[in-house]
Parts: structure tokens; sequence; C-alpha cells
């Protein structure tokens, strides 16, 4: 499993990034997908989530109705969406799946987010 994440970088609050996370080693059309993010010193935090077909999602509260998580199947990666950006989005962005028959965890190596005027 192979999860590599790119679009992070410096943006100014109110701004607007798109994070990618291209998957490979698995079957990702058949997978559940998620973003997490960490700060420095705190544990990782679920950001939004995506069922296999993208028919079903959920997002935190914190960031509900600027983030937005969607998948092309069809290119096997997973994207988040960033708007409004705020200085406490800065972060580490995380692409997630678990695994359906081990329960194994797999993470990518995360993207830095940092807002910033």
């Amino acid at each position: 499993v192979q999860l590599v994440e790119s679009g992070g970088g410096l943006v100014h609050p109110g701004g607007t990034l798109r994070l990618s996370c291209r998957a490979s080693g698995f079957t990702f059309s058949s997978a559940d997908m998620n973003w997490f993010r960490q700060t420095p010193g705190k544990e990782r935090d679920f950001v939004a989530g995506i069922n296999w077909n993208g028919r079903v999602t959920s997002t935190a509260d914190s960031v509900k109705g600027r983030f937005v998580i969607s998948r092309d199947n069809s290119k096997n990666t997973l994207y988040l969406q960033m708007t409004g950006l705020k200085r406490r989005n800065t972060a580490v962005y995380y692409c997630n799946t678990r695994s359906q028959q081990s329960g194994a965890s797999y993470w990518g190596r995360g993207t830095q987010v940092t807002v910033s005027s």
C-alpha cells in the first residue's frame, strides 16, 4: 500500500488549496478513505472521510462547509478541497485507509499546509 499526498503549501488566510492523495498497491475503488491532520505535540485528528464509491462522506465539525472530500476512482486519487482557510488549519495533512481484511491502517507521509499572512 502506498499513499502519496501532494498539494500542500503556504496560503493566506481565506485562501484555497486542493490536496491530492495518489494511491497504489491496493484496490482503491473498494476502499473507504480519510484525511487526517496533525500539529506538533498533538494527536492526529480526523478531518474528512469518504466511502468507496464517493456517495457517503463525513466531515469534522470544525471544517464543515469549508472542506470537501472527493475521489476519482478512475485515477486512484483522493482529494480534499479546502476553502476559507484559517490559521488554525495549519497542519500536516495525511491520507489514510484501513484494510478491511486485516484491520491495518495505512498512512501517507503527509503534506504541510501553512496558513499565514
